[in-house]
């Protein structure tokens, strides 16, 4: 399970330097704390708050979908060897659209959701923040469903929410950290936008791999290389 965890956490911050979601985040923390940018660092605890929120707004909604995920997988447990084969199969498909070697147009678009009354509150951040995840949901779906694809393999339901949870966490943890920093956000992705296609290409060939050894029923084998590089993973078992 450590091993499935780590590409979750990957996973979600991978999400994160999608183009729906790293270029957009000074807009998001303008649209959820009611400032401009300028007034942002001058607000930052509150908008600090309120990216809180907001995080567990879609985290509630990924969560939600692997308990799904999991809910489906239980129900065809008798059927398990061929719901791996489709899993890897889902993740494969995944991370060649992440990768580039194909194109699908429904992978590349972003629904958006907007309210013309804010709401000086911590319930509004909160709810925008469960709207986005559905918004997200087409341009990070390659990522979300190759993450949602092996909690489908999960036999126990709490591991199918912890795997969400470490994917929630990864994209975030760096959300809330934006919102932390947002000078500094703001001056380090402009050093790295020239280098994001680089990370999703990355994260692509990672899902390829994964559900590579999905598929020949070899995942182990990345856990065995993690142990022998980073033994501090032994702890976790």
């Amino acid at each position: 399970m450590t091993i499935n965890f780590i590409l979750a956490f990957l996973g979600g911050f991978i999400s994160f330097l999608s183009p729906c979601v790293l270029p957009l985040i000074p807009g998001y923390l303008c649209y959820i704390s009611g400032n401009t940018l300028k007034d942002i660092k001058n607000n930052q605890k509150s908008v600090l708050f309120k990216s809180v929120f907001f995080s567990l707004g879609f985290s509630i909604v990924f969560i939600s979908f692997g308990m799904t995920a999991s809910f489906v997988g239980n129900f065809l447990i008798n059927y398990s060897n061929h719901l791996r084969l489709i899993s890897g199969t889902i993740i494969i498909l995944f991370s060649l659209q992440l990768i580039g070697l194909i194109n699908l147009k429904i992978l590349n678009t972003e629904m958006r959701f907007f309210t013309k009354k804010y709401n000086n509150n911590f319930i509004f951040p909160l709810i925008v923040g469960s709207a986005f995840a559905f918004g997200w949901t087409p341009c990070i779906g390659p990522i979300l469903g190759s993450i949602l694809a092996l909690a489908s393999l999960e036999e126990k339901l709490n591991d199918a929410i912890l795997l969400l949870i470490f994917y929630s966490l990864g994209l975030a943890i760096p959300f809330i950290g934006s919102a932390y920093a947002i000078n500094k956000f703001l001056s380090l992705t402009n050093k790295v936008k020239k280098y994001i296609s680089y990370f999703i290409k990355g994260g692509g060939i990672v899902l390829l791999i994964t559900g590579i050894l999905i598929i020949t029923n070899q995942l182990q084998i990345i856990g065995y290389f993690l142990l022998e590089v980073f033994p501090f993973f032994s702890k976790f078992g």
